[in-house]
């Protein structure tokens, strides 16, 4: 007699798989509660402290109407889809969001004609509890999610396929920077077995090819599947499709662009079709408008502070030697266009370069001994706070370079690759590169590079806090650094 072993029985898949679509429910969900709960705070609040009659489906009307704004302005930007467990929707998208919601709804209760009726303490009390709760239910969110997936009760695991040993590490590199936390990768696979190597790459096993990857797939052990093949043709690629389609996974393809490009790029979309943005304007709309307005503001106000110092530096200049007190010199500004920029004269007319090709060196003979004091301290940078006010510079922004400057035997332009990214956005009078030690003479092409990288940083991740931070360390660096002369 024969006796069969029962089949062994498979144990059910133990990560629920997450897509964006349920935390993009999930934020809608949180933010409808803290409205709900501010409501009921505020009233609470108000009956407590108050006491007095106030109409109460009124206020209720406007709670309401006030969280559809928001809701739809919300929606209308995606903003949603941020709810990754990662804290990306903590900055401020979601107040500004909630401003333009509120003065929308005091906008459509005037138009109603009921501002009389409508208590302000009790709009009050409303809104401070709304953003309060909005912000914090933020942070409670990301933890809550961070924590689910972490322990796997949230989470996908994935497996790259039709890689390499170069690939995979790419691939690796780039879900690494990405930092997600419901991402767990199991391993890579391909059928081309003399392409492969088995082994660990780092920390990441080989599995094997197609049957071994379905297998997985069946068993409840894998549940997405990324096919990384820069060099592809379209009848492999449906093949492989085909094939793994048999399985119960998402299978997804890596764009070649995504595997070789090494520079920020975006997927955005023209109407429906997905394209990738490898190079774009980065202070643009609002955040331009919004950057201008701090320029010249700072600029503005800067004037008035300096202007003793301003005429005392330029009586001095004066004095001292003949010429102009201001010295000029063509630059690139914004968009490769040449300008004037405005310097103290810091040196003997009949020395000067106006080409901007001749360095200036420690203890250059050229500079006259107000020069010295003045360019130590960059005071004979302070007239540029003029090209700020006609928005020619910016008070932060990549320092402009002449033409003719040169690092080593070659033109700046032409010795560093992607010098001319720095021309995206306004020169400054001071820059991340300055306040990041690499402040006066770039004698050599890593100084250079460096100094590109730090304004290529600063372009791609400007913001108003960022500005005000540069602004402070430099006042820093004007006292500490001993690399101006």
């Amino acid at each position: 007699m024969i006796i069969r072993k029962a089949p062994r029985k498979r144990s059910p898949n133990r990560y629920v798989r997450f897509t964006s679509n349920v935390l993009r429910s999930a934020g809608i969900v949180n933010d409808a509660v803290c409205f709900f709960l501010a409501f009921l705070v505020a009233r609470f609040a108000f009956e407590s402290y108050y006491g007095y009659y106030y109409e109460y489906r009124l206020h209720e009307t406007a709670a309401i109407v006030l969280a559809i704004n928001f809701f739809l302005i919300r929606i209308s930007r995606d903003a949603y889809s941020a709810f990754r467990g990662q804290g990306d929707d903590l900055g401020r998208g979601t107040f500004i969001d909630f401003l333009v919601a509120t003065f929308l709804t005091g906008f459509v209760v005037l138009q109603f004609g009921r501002s009389t009726d409508f208590s302000g303490r009790f709009a009050l009390c409303f809104l401070i509890a709304s953003i309060t709760l909005l912000v914090f239910s933020r942070l409670l969110f990301r933890r809550l999610i961070w924590q689910l997936m972490l322990r796997g009760f949230i989470g996908q695991r994935v497996a790259i396929y039709g890689a390499d040993r170069d690939i995979t590490t790419r691939v690796l590199e780039l879900l690494e920077i990405e930092r997600l936390p419901h991402i767990k990768i199991i391993g890579f696979a391909d059928d081309r077995r003399t392409r492969v190597e088995t082994g660990m790459i780092n920390g990441v096993p080989f599995l094997g090819g197609f049957e071994d990857l379905l297998g997985l797939a069946r068993a409840g052990m894998l549940d997405q599947l990324i096919v990384a093949l820069p060099l592809v043709q379209q009848d492999r690629l449906n093949m492989i499709v085909e094939q793994l389609s048999a399985g119960a996974i998402d299978v997804c393809i890596l764009p070649r662009e995504f595997l070789v490009l090494r520079d920020r790029y975006r997927v955005n979309y023209l109407g429906s079709l997905p394209v990738l943005n490898v190079w774009q304007q980065p202070v643009r709309d609002l955040d331009g408008v919004l950057k201008e307005i701090q320029d010249r503001t700072v600029a503005l106000i800067a004037l008035v502070l300096l202007f003793p110092l301003l005429l005392v530096t330029a009586i001095a200049i004066k004095l001292e030697s003949k010429g102009p007190i201001l010295f000029r010199q063509r630059r690139v500004g914004f968009n490769n266009l040449e300008i004037d920029v405005l310097k103290f004269r810091s040196m003997y007319v009949d020395r000067q370069d106006i080409t901007g090709g001749q360095r200036t060196t420690k203890n250059d003979p050229r500079v006259t001994r107000v020069g010295r004091i003045i360019r130590r301290t960059s005071i004979d940078e302070l007239p540029q706070l003029w090209n700020v006010l006609r928005g020619e510079m910016s008070i932060v922004g990549p320092r402009p370079h002449t033409n003719a400057m040169m690092v080593g035997d070659a033109y700046y332009h032409e010795a560093v690759r992607g010098y001319a990214a720095r021309h995206r956005v306004k020169p400054g009078i001071t820059g991340l590169a300055q306040v990041r030690g690499l402040r006066g003479e770039i004698d050599t092409i890593e100084r250079a590079r460096k100094r590109v990288e730090y304004d290529t940083y600063y372009i791609e991740n400007w913001s108003p806090l960022f500005d005000l931070r540069i602004i402070g360390e430099t006042l820093v660096k004007l006292i500490w650094d001993r690399h101006a002369y």
